[in-house]
């Protein structure tokens, strides 16, 4: 009889391993489930595995993100209405329209044939399946409601993607200034003030401070250019490869949250998506404890995860949510907390939190534009601030120049 290991969270949300000895892994997910058990992963101790399958070398590639969402609304309706996981994996591979869709779809589904679970098959491909969207699966296998949380991660990804595009089309019009303001003054450095340096030169005598520096930093910009341009390359490499680093990634989210306004709608997108995922994940009948540590995984901001965490562990005290989730107020606000403490008074917190997410949501709506508002001017006056400076500037030798003759 083949020996299963296993890792899986219990009641309390503590996370557990060991290995049990079942026919099948569908048996050993069984055990787990008697034991009181979510497992995250269950497989066999022979690690040789089924053979690696050739549609396995193509599904390595990225799938859109919208592609990933039909693909789990598809799934959920196959299974709500009855067919069998490998049958609606085959059937979603055999009528995708895009080849990497369909090799990715063909790929898991010969995983599930070979009796690996459907969270373990997402798993390998973390390009295209976050760990959260795993995480949910693994619940939803777990629970044997695995349609119901397919369903609810649709409805949170829809939601996600509207919720990132509105934050994208506000910025559109602000980095388009940006880019515009930047490429004004290069204009101006590379080729405008270089002619009028020219004609000072010619008039000799001494040229006002404000003049004498437009003129250093355009020679600059013209002889050193290139070497300025590769070192902002290589700067912003470094920049990002800091970013990437834990450490590096903490001091970046800490330095967005203190900006001001900015700082506010980073905190009101994370509450927006925490909400909405501890609610989904509730209504599906996920423990508390799983899904709070779910949904803490869902927040994006490591940061403010960290201050989710000790909550986390004053509900597995006993603690009541509400009073959990009180310290923290950077990313709750008082009024939250005490929403989710009627909640749970009430037992309705599934749909309370949902609630909150599309109240907030609509918040977040409202700051977007009134961000977008404050920052077109602000950008405007910076641009026109220096594009003035610099016409000033070269303007001021003109009023003396009478003297530069003599």
């Amino acid at each position: 009889m083949p020996v299963f290991e296993y890792t899986a969270l219990d009641a309390a949300g503590k996370q557990v391993s060991g290995s049990t000895d079942e026919r099948s892994r569908a048996a050993a997910l069984d055990r787990l489930a008697e034991l009181g058990l979510f497992p995250m992963s269950v497989a066999p101790t022979d690690t040789e595995g089924p053979a690696p399958h050739a549609a396995d070398g193509r599904a390595g590639r990225r799938v859109p993100q919208r592609t990933v969402e039909a693909f789990t609304r598809q799934l959920a309706n196959l299974l709500s209405a009855g067919v069998a996981l490998s049958r609606a994996l085959q059937l979603l591979a055999r009528e995708a329209a895009q080849p990497g869709a369909r090799d990715l779809w063909a790929a898991i589904h010969d995983d599930v044939a070979d009796g690996m679970s459907l969270g373990d098959a997402l798993a390998k491909r973390p390009r295209c399946f976050s760990s959260v969207y795993v995480a949910m699966v693994r619940a939803g296998e777990a629970g044997g409601f695995l349609d119901i949380v397919l369903e609810q991660i649709a409805d949170f990804r829809s939601r996600e993607q509207d919720l990132k595009g509105k934050v994208k089309a506000a910025l559109v019009y602000p980095v388009v200034l940006a880019v515009l303001a930047a490429g004004v003054l290069v204009f101006l450095l590379t080729y405008f003030i270089p002619r009028f340096s020219s004609i000072f030169d010619e008039f000799g005598g001494a040229l006002p401070w404000l003049t004498r520096l437009i003129v250093d930093v355009s020679e600059l910009v013209v002889r050193y250019g290139p070497f300025l341009l590769i070192g902002a390359v290589l700067a912003a490499l470094v920049l990002r490869r800091v970013a990437a680093s834990e450490s590096g990634r903490r001091t970046f989210e800490r330095l967005v949250l203190s900006l001001p306004g900015f700082g506010n709608v980073v905190a009101r997108f994370a509450l927006v998506r925490f909400c909405r995922m501890l609610g989904t994940l509730l209504a599906a009948g996920v423990p508390l404890v799983v899904a709070l540590r779910v949904a803490r995984e869902s927040i994006g901001n490591q940061t403010l995860a960290d201050t989710v965490s000790h909550a986390v562990e004053e509900v597995q005290r006993g603690a009541p949510l509400a009073k959990s989730l009180g310290g923290t107020q950077r990313l709750f606000p008082v009024d939250v907390v005490e929403m989710v403490a009627v909640a749970e008074e009430s037992s309705r917190l599934d749909k309370e939190l949902t609630r909150i997410a599309t109240a907030y949501e609509k918040d977040l709506d409202r700051r977007l534009r009134m961000l977008v508002a404050l920052v077109e001017p602000a950008l405007l006056f910076v641009m026109a601030g220096l594009v003035g400076t610099v016409v000033i500037g070269m303007l001021l030798p003109v009023f003396t120049l009478q003297e530069l003759v003599r």
